[in-house]
């Protein structure tokens, strides 16, 4: 009954904003370029941006402590976010005393769920850049974590908010029969294949499918991979990861009414705009549930590849993150 009242408690403190004129925001994590794009173009000056109704006033640089191609960019980027107004904390427990909402933009997406337990028990609205965990596991406790600090989140990747893309999404050409997208994949051996950076592909296969994949099988060779999902009504969807040059964003949608591309990358302010959204409202622009489906795919591809391209359901490759997540989560809801 406690925890009950505590959660419904802190629920209710989630929804209301500051009656304040400027939205004050938080940075936690400088080793991404994500974080100076965002605080370059809302303390950038330009006074159409947002009508100055937001700042970014503080940052916790770190980020990730391992990934060489992250953690050398902390002292360059702090720099930058210094010269654009913003207060460096030494912790984020010093930068929650001092924002609204918060940016979680660590680029190790293995760090996020300790870093998102203390944001959660702020109660401040959180956008976890991807990956939004190092594993499925790791997001599924994520999400599971937030459910019961009663907090409102949401993640994604960029390429969700291409304006080609979210025309498909909304059904501008019709039911979305079939889909065929790609983008870069470059392995990061700290995380599980296409968690780092081949989720942006998948993103954009997502962002035009919808929810209800099935199962997947992949095909690997020394130059990229190909992953076929079978979702629903037998609509085929697939991921072409590509690992040489030159590549790039996009795909192919087979709708209704014709045979038309898949949006590629728009720039960070489409996606910056429905951040800032979701903070003055409170209303995600995605699911979290379609998030986690996400990251099932990704795991079902790896079990798939492990198999010598065999089909994985989604179903099984589910219940292995949430076997992981349910571990994960012991040290967070023991003392409950």
């Amino acid at each position: 009954m406690k925890r009950t009242l505590s959660i419904l408690l802190l629920s209710a403190c989630c929804i209301a904003m500051p009656a304040q004129k400027v939205v004050r925001l938080g940075l936690v994590g400088l080793d991404t370029s994500h974080s100076t794009a965002f605080t370059e173009i809302i303390n950038g000056g330009n006074p159409n941006a947002y009508d100055g109704r937001y700042k970014i006033v503080a940052a916790y640089p770190y980020g990730s402590k391992v990934i060489e191609s992250s953690y050398s960019r902390i002292p360059g980027y702090t720099e930058k976010v210094k010269a654009q107004g913003v207060e460096i904390c030494g912790s984020i427990a010093e930068l929650l005393d001092k924002v609204d909402c918060v940016f979680l933009e660590t680029n190790d997406g293995r760090v996020h769920l300790e870093q998102a337990a203390e944001i959660f028990k702020s109660c401040k609205r959180v956008f976890i850049d991807k990956p939004l965990g190092g594993t499925l596991g790791e997001a599924i406790a994520i999400c599971e974590l937030a459910k019961q600090y009663g907090v409102q989140m949401f993640s994604s990747s960029a390429l969700r908010f291409s304006a080609q893309s979210q025309e498909l999404r909304n059904g501008k050409c019709g039911k979305v029969l079939g889909a065929d997208c790609y983008s870069p994949h470059h392995p990061e051996a700290t995380h599980p294949d296409f968690g780092f950076y081949g989720i942006h592909g998948i993103e954009s296969l997502f962002t035009v499918m919808g929810r209800g994949c099935q199962s997947v099988s992949r095909t690997h060779s020394d130059i990229g991979d190909i992953c076929v999902g079978v979702w629903s009504g037998n609509r085929l969807g697939t991921f072409r990861a590509v690992c040489h040059d030159p590549s790039g964003y996009g795909g192919t949608a087979f709708t209704e009414k014709g045979i038309v591309p898949v949006g590629g990358y728009d720039g960070y302010k489409p996606m910056l705009d429905e951040i800032l959204k979701f903070f003055d409202t409170g209303l995600a622009p995605i699911d979290n549930d379609e998030t986690i489906e996400i990251f099932t795919f990704m795991k079902a591809s790896n079990m798939s590849l492990q198999r010598g391209g065999k089909a994985v359901s989604m179903s099984e490759a589910y219940k292995a993150g949430l076997r992981e997540a349910r571990k994960l989560l012991k040290p967070y809801t023991k003392h409950s």
